[in-house]
C-alpha cells in the first residue's frame, strides 16, 4: 500500500516572499525554521492568504509555500481566496497523510482550517499570538472552539480570551529564541534605550519620545533609536522636533531581522510602550541580548529577570533611572524560552 508523507499544513495571513524576507513576521518565521531544522522528515506546507501579494509555489529553507495573493481585495476576492485554499487542502489531504492543521491568528485561516478539520476528521489548532484574543473577534464568535483547539501564547491572552469568549485555552506555548542568530561579538553598549516594532497607533511610541524628554533632563547626551516603520512616523518625526529631541532620538527605519537584533545587542535598555501584547517576541529577543526591558504589560504570571513591568510614565522613568545609574556592567543573556523547546510542544500538541 502507498505510503503517504506525514505532513503539517500551517495556515497564516501572510509569510516571507523569500528566504531574504526577515522583516515579514520574524517570530513566526523563527518557529517555522526550527520546525523543520528538528524534524527534516516531516513535510510542512505553508498556505499563505494574504501576503506575499502575489500568488505563487515556492521553497523556503525546506519548506513549501503556497501564497495566494489575497491582500487588499473585496469580499468577493477573499470568498474566492477560502475557496481556493479549500480545494488545495483536499489535493493536499489527498497527497498526504496531513498529521494537523496549525493557524496563526484567529482570523480567517481558522474559520477555513476549523471547518476543513472537522469535515475531514483532521486534528486542528490555533496559535493566538496578540490582538486576536481582544473582544470583538467575529470567526471566534462564529466558530465558538473548544479550549483544546486553542494555543495561547501566553498567560494574558490566556485570561484575555477567557473573559471575552468563556473559552479557556488549553495550551500555552510562547514565542521561543534562536540562539544561534545573535552576533557574539558585540559587546560595546552605545544605545542608551532601543524600541522596535510597528510604528502604529497600538504601539505608542509617542511615550517612547516623552520619555526621552523626561530623561534628557538627567541624561543631556543619551542616545535612543527606534526601529520600525508605520503610519506614525510623521506624527512622531514632529514631536521628535517638537521637543528638541532630534540629537537623542533616531528613527532607524523598517530593518533586516538580523540588523534589529544587532541593535540589541549593542542597547542597555528596550523600552516597549505598546497598551496592549500577547507575548512582544522583541522584548525575549532583547533580553537574550543583555538588554534589560522596561514595558506595561505583562505576559507571563511569573516574573522574568531583568525585565521591568510598569504601571505609568513615572515608573517608565525609574526603571530606565535605575539602569542607565548601575555601575553593573554585566550583559549576561537571559534565555527564557529556546525556540527548540517550544517546538518539541508543539509537536506534542499534534502528538507527532
Amino acid at each position: 500500500m502507498y505510503n503517504r508523507k506525514k505532513t503539517l499544513v500551517i495556515l497564516s495571513p501572510g509569510f516571507p516572499e523569500n528566504e531574504a524576507d526577515t522583516t515579514c513576521l520574524p517570530p513566526q518565521q523563527v518557529f517555522v525554521r526550527a520546525l523543520k531544522a528538528e524534524n527534516p522528515e516531516l513535510n510542512i506546507i505553508v498556505l499563505s492568504f494574504q501576503y506575499p501579494f502575489f500568488a505563487a509555489r515556492y521553497n523556503w529553507h525546506g519548506v513549501k509555500v503556497m501564497s495566494f495573493g489575497g491582500m487588499g481585495r473585496g469580499k468577493l476576492f477573499r470568498l474566492n481566496t477560502w475557496m481556493k485554499v479549500w480545494r488545495t487542502l483536499s489535493a493536499l489531504n489527498k497527497k498526504y497523510e496531513i498529521v494537523g492543521l496549525l493557524s496563526f491568528w484567529f482570523d480567517e485561516c481558522v474559520f477555513v482550517g476549523h471547518y476543513f478539520a472537522r469535515t475531514n476528521n483532521i486534528k486542528h489548532r490555533c496559535w493566538m499570538l496578540g490582538q486576536d484574543a481582544k473582544a470583538g473577534n467575529r470567526y471566534a464568535k462564529r466558530i465558538k472552539p473548544k479550549g483544546e483547539e486553542l494555543i495561547a501564547l501566553s498567560d494574558f491572552i490566556v485570561r484575555e480570551f477567557t473573559k471575552n469568549y468563556q473559552v479557556k485555552p488549553a495550551n500555552i506555548i510562547p514565542v521561543g529564541i534562536d540562539t544561534s542568530l545573535f552576533d557574539q561579538l558585540i559587546t560595546e553598549k552605545d544605545i542608551d534605550i532601543l524600541g522596535a516594532g510597528s510604528l502604529i497607533p497600538l504601539k505608542r511610541f509617542h511615550l517612547f519620545v516623552e520619555a526621552v524628554a523626561i530623561l534628557k533632563q538627567r541624561y543631556p547626551g543619551i542616545k535612543t533609536v527606534i526601529c520600525g516603520d508605520g503610519p506614525e512616523k510623521e506624527n512622531l518625526l514632529a514631536l521628535i522636533k517638537s521637543k528638541h529631541l532630534e540629537n537623542n532620538i533616531t528613527l532607524a527605519g523598517e530593518l533586516q531581522h538580523d540588523d534589529v537584533l544587532k541593535m540589541m545587542q549593542r542597547s542597555r535598555v528596550l523600552f516597549h510602550p505598546s497598551e496592549y501584547e500577547g507575548f512582544g517576541s522583541v522584548c525575549l529577543e532583547a533580553l537574550y541580548a543583555g538588554a534589560k526591558v522596561v514595558s506595561f504589560v505583562k505576559p507571563m504570571d511569573a516574573d522574568i529577570a531583568n525585565w521591568h513591568i510598569v504601571n505609568d510614565m513615572a515608573g517608565v522613568e525609574q526603571a530606565i533611572h535605575s539602569v542607565l545609574d548601575s555601575t553593573d556592567t554585566e550583559n549576561d543573556p537571559v534565555l527564557v524560552y529556546d525556540i527548540r523547546d517550544n517546538v518539541r510542544k508543539m509537536k506534542d500538541v499534534f502528538s507527532i
